[in-house]
């Protein structure tokens, strides 16, 4: 599916209509170059921070390794392309959307193209490095059972009432 990418340097912006697998050379360049990458990500995996259609993120080159909550653009052995939060770091790592409850694992650091270092969330641009961010990474990780348990709280009293109302 195509879709609108940015390609950032300097103040100068490009926008190209495509899908990832064809911007990937171009990704890979312009990352090489030094050059950021911004892109609005499609899917609801990293709600409620990022919002398809609304938000984008700046995309630059990976460190040598990432820390615990990094966002990095990797690539899965399936060759579908994901955006999801590290929450833990070894040999691989472990990744997990914010919207969602069940880990990956085992995500080697070969598969990882870029790294998040900034969004824009409601036409306000954050850096990943700003402490209100920092906290927002370590309340919605730690608040994960508490949500998870309310989800399936939510889920359950609809279903109730669907029952109710046949």
């Amino acid at each position: 599916m195509k879709k609108k990418y940015t390609i950032s340097h300097g103040d100068r912006e490009k926008t190209i209509l495509s899908d990832l697998e064809e911007m990937l050379p171009l990704i890979e360049e312009c990352l090489s170059a030094g050059q950021g990458v911004k892109f609005s990500p499609r899917g609801i995996s990293m709600l409620p921070m990022i919002v398809q259609g609304r938000d984008s993120v700046t995309l630059s080159n990976a460190p040598e390794k990432l820390k615990k909550f990094d966002i990095p653009l990797y690539r899965r052995e399936d060759g579908s392309f994901v955006l999801h939060r590290v929450v833990k770091v070894g040999d691989t790592y472990t990744c997990i959307g914010d919207n969602q409850f069940k880990a990956e694992h085992g995500i080697a650091h070969s598969q990882v193209i870029a790294v998040v270092t900034s969004f824009t969330r409601k036409g306000k641009n954050y850096s990943v490095s700003c402490t209100g961010y920092r906290v927002y990474c370590v309340l919605w990780h730690y608040s994960r059972p508490a949500r998870r348990i309310w989800s399936a709280l939510r889920v359950r009293v609809a279903r109730l009432k669907r029952k109710i109302k046949s």
